[in-house]
């Protein structure tokens, strides 16, 4: 029955099988294809340096063969693990299997009855799963609202003497837009909460001067004080796999011992971890975030000349909302059969009547990519009769 809504309501998944890792073109079910749906940010994941070395790191073991607690953490995890901790500017960082199972492993760690947990109403899944299942009393606010934000810090300050966490994502996975981290970093010291942030669509692709790669909380100016857990992954921009939570000393000795996610699950193996390692010091050596960004400015610059409504975002991720999940199908498909794909994004990823294409850009695409993408994207929206 819940299929069949599914299919009615033109919400239903399908897998699109490729034939390798695009970078940026794959074959897609047996098509070539221009692809704008990797979260691959920098062209890591085809990168030859990265290839190389998880190649080499593969002869370490195919599998770390236990929990890192057990006999699974090798020297190369502990490399990784300094890598990061130096990139974020961090005491130390703490590896877990994917995003998914640091966030709900740390939150559960962190608090639990008698405390709060305090999320954004458009946090990715993990968050808003970690939050449910810790026991806290989870609490949620409209999207960036400071105002609305405040008012449910301080409900649960008055109803509360322990913990409260606020968890928000740095860079929003659907909308591209950033969280106002500066002054939800103030709010927290004067109500007295821990900052969370996932970094999943931030590390890797933008940062300070100091800390180029660290995220959108070094672009807020945050240190660890302000800014005391940062969660990160490490199969978006660094193109490979896992995930990691850096912070203070004390935090990572707490989790080591408490974050069930990560004492109960076998270790990275041991060739992701020297993928990542090189992946990261790539970003260190190589100009990537600068050509991305140079990217992201050519496709705003040429779609606002062709007139397309994007949503305000300065990221990788830059979102057409069509709101009708029919359109937003019709207009993908027009794309795919002109040699490109794009994600359409439906509910329950984001909230009903905001159905979109999630148009993802990448290091390594080129002008001429961009370029044939928005005119067959200009000509899909007029085929389906969408105003521009």
């Amino acid at each position: 029955m819940r299929l069949a809504e599914r299919r009615a309501q033109q919400l239903y998944r399908e897998h699109k099988v490729l034939a390798t890792v695009p970078g940026p073109v794959a074959v897609v079910d047996g098509r070539e294809l221009v692809t704008f749906s990797s979260n691959d940010y920098l062209g890591l994941a085809t990168h030859p340096q990265v290839i190389a070395a998880q190649q080499r790191g593969a002869l370490l073991g195919a599998g770390a063969t236990a929990s890192h607690l057990v006999n699974g953490h090798l020297d190369i995890h502990q490399q990784l693990q300094a890598k990061i901790a130096e990139m974020t500017g961090r005491d130390a960082a703490l590896l877990f299997g994917s995003g998914y199972m640091a966030n709900v492993g740390v939150i559960n760690a962190l608090v639990g009855r008698g405390d709060f947990v305090v999320q954004d109403k458009l946090n990715h899944a993990s968050l808003i799963d970690g939050g449910r299942l810790s026991g806290a009393q989870y609490l949620r606010f409209t999207h960036n609202d400071l105002d609305a934000l405040e008012t449910q810090l301080q409900r649960a300050r008055e109803k509360n003497t322990g913990k409260i966490l606020l968890a928000v994502d740095g860079v929003y996975s659907m909308d591209g837009d950033t969280a106002p981290l500066t002054d939800m970093a103030a709010l927290c010291a004067r109500y007295d909460a821990w900052l969370m942030v996932d970094e999943a669509h931030g590390f890797g692709v933008m940062g300070s001067e100091l800390l180029p790669s660290a995220g959108s909380f070094a672009v807020a100016g945050l240190d660890q004080e302000s800014a005391p857990i940062v969660m990160g992954t490490l199969g978006k921009a660094a193109g490979n796999g896992g995930a990691f939570v850096a912070g203070s000393q004390a935090l990572i000795d707490y989790l080591t011992q408490f974050a069930r996610t990560y004492i109960y699950a076998t270790g990275m193996p041991p060739a992701v971890a020297a993928g990542c390692l090189r992946a990261l010091q790539l970003m260190q050596e190589e100009p990537l975030r600068n050509t991305l960004h140079q990217r992201i400015d050519y496709f705003r610059r040429r779609a606002a000349a062709l007139e397309l409504p994007l949503e305000e975002s300065t990221s990788a991720i830059q979102p057409l909302l069509l709101g009708c999940e029919k359109t937003v199908l019709a207009v993908a498909t027009e794309l795919q059969q002109a040699g490109y794909l794009v994600g359409a994004i439906r509910p329950p990823t984001v909230p009903a009547g905001t159905a979109r294409l999630r148009i993802t850009l990448s290091a390594v695409h080129t002008e001429a990519h961009i370029d044939g993408l928005l005119k067959a994207l200009a000509g899909a929206l007029n085929a389906s009769e969408v105003a521009v």
